[in-house]
């Protein structure tokens, strides 16, 4: 139930960015306790050496490794959303699979480092260790800091369809960080509805709702529909302390996607929040990082290319490899390339259309392509040229992208950046299978354009390797 009528004691009501924080402040305590837990049982039973302040400083680095790997993860399986934290059984659920990631991730490196140069029983100790304290910790927040987990109290402003889509997007996404304890609208809509959401009062009664609701926040819907009374009201209860937040911003913040229905023309909701600037390293990390990893790619491509192009051959008649236009940066037409998935003529009747779940035009060995992703390695071509990034919106093809730029608002936005072989909306939702996913992808790569950063990238990455091992493509 959203709302909730009767006013309660004020108390302290946290921001989801800020209970996030305390969760990855008690993860990051937990870390650092299980590797010191772990040295002091590897110097025991495994080195036999005195578990002294110089045996764990000539070991420290264990502590800034471990915990930067833990966020990572951690961060890549939505361990910090607030509504998988609340829920213990899915809670355990990820805190096993970011366990079980830690060691492969750490195995792997092992095999490949030379002898001795890692310890052995260390990270078993120290896995071991992580997952009682962490469990522990989340299990016993709500008792450590009750305080911390009232949730924000929000008043919304507008009765536009706006005001739907947000009441919508908390109560799937946010119903345990907020509730809405109403909305105002003009003085002929009290006492109707949106959503099960009472409207509470007009323009005049907003400061007498914020005191008498404890509210913490208003969430405005639009600024230009706004009337002088709505408007007065809302710069009254800034004057008294309480954020002003409009839609988009919160919808984007606890979605991961920007509400491009809902901005009207205002450009800066869609464009890079940082803007362009010369001494911004991001763009010079980014091209370094994405020549490494293609070069890393290329070199394990090789070995599996004679392989692939052996099974493709013998599946189905036609060529190993398939050419076809895509739109790139600045909409310059760029040729990508892709192992063959499907049939030889599968375009020839149809034209240029999406690709369906089950396409009965994909090959036997194409599916299992497609399923792991390797149909898309030839890309690493196109990366090491510059067509493409590793991170960035999935490359339309020029058909696509001129109905979609016609059908959808902002959807040339995503031409801003370099295409990429994975991105935001590929490891968030499903394959796009018409336009109504086109909008929502657009929703997810226009989040991606305005917070892109390398921490970004790397979770995008990480979450792209889980969706890999899983077979989860379409």
């Amino acid at each position: 139930m959203l709302f909730s009528p009767s006013p309660q004691r004020k108390r302290l009501q946290l921001r989801i960015s800020e209970r996030r924080l305390l969760l990855m402040i008690g993860d990051a305590l937990a870390v650092v306790l299980s590797v010191l837990i772990a040295l002091f049982i590897w110097s025991v039973v495994a080195q036999g050496e005195s578990f002294t302040f110089e045996f764990v400083w000539y070991r420290s680095y264990w502590f800034f490794v471990l915990t930067g790997m833990w966020l990572l993860l951690a961060s890549a399986n939505d361990f910090y959303d607030l509504n998988i934290a609340a829920q213990r059984g899915l809670m355990l659920q990820r805190l096993i699979l970011i366990t079980v990631q830690m060691l492969v991730v750490y195995l792997i490196i092992f095999f490949l480092s030379p002898p001795v140069s890692l310890p052995r029983l260390f990270i078993l100790y120290y896995g071991v260790a992580s997952f009682i304290l962490i469990g522990l910790v989340r299990l016993v927040n709500p008792a450590l800091l009750g305080w911390a987990s009232v949730r924000r109290r929000v008043l919304i402003v507008g009765t536009d369809w706006a005001a739907m889509s947000i009441i919508g997007a908390i109560g799937r996404y946010a119903h345990h960080a907020y509730e809405i304890v109403g909305i105002v609208g003009e003085a002929d809509e009290v006492g109707q509805s949106i959503g099960d959401v009472p409207v509470l009062g007009a323009g005049p009664d907003i400061l007498l709702l914020v005191h008498g609701q404890q509210v913490s926040e208003l969430v405005v819907t639009s600024t230009r529909e706004l009337s002088g009374a709505l408007f007065q009201g809302v710069m009254d209860a800034y004057e008294h302390g309480v954020t002003i937040l409009p839609m988009p911003l919160l919808y984007e913040r606890i979605t991961g996607q920007v509400p491009v229905e809902h901005v009207n023309n205002n450009w800066a909701v869609v464009l890079p929040i940082g803007g362009n600037s010369i001494f911004n390293p991001y763009p010079f990390l980014k091209r370094m990082t994405d020549i490494g990893l293609g070069l890393l790619g290329l070199l394990a491509f090789l070995p599996i290319l004679p392989l692939l192009a052996l099974a493709i051959r013998l599946d189905s008649p036609g060529g190993i490899f398939y050419g076809q236009e895509r739109v790139g940066l600045n909409g310059r037409v760029f040729r990508i390339y892709k192992f063959r998935s499907m049939r030889a003529d599968a375009e020839a009747a149809t034209g240029a259309v999406f690709s369906q779940k089950g396409d009965p035009r994909v090959t036997r060995v194409g599916r299992f392509m497609r399923k792991t992703r390797f149909d898309e390695l030839p890309q690493i071509i196109n990366i090491l040229r510059g067509d493409m990034s590793v991170v960035g919106p999935r490359p339309e093809r020029p058909e696509h992208v001129k109905r979609l730029t016609q059908k959808i608002p902002f959807y040339r936005t995503r031409l801003v950046i370099r295409p990429g072989l994975t991105g935001w909306a590929q490891v968030r939702y499903n394959y796009g299978a018409n336009d109504e996913d086109a909008l929502v992808k657009l929703q997810y790569d226009l989040y991606y354009i305005r917070h892109q950063s390398l921490v970004l990238d790397l979770n995008i990455i990480v979450r792209t390797v889980g969706k890999v091992i899983k077979m989860s493509g379409v």
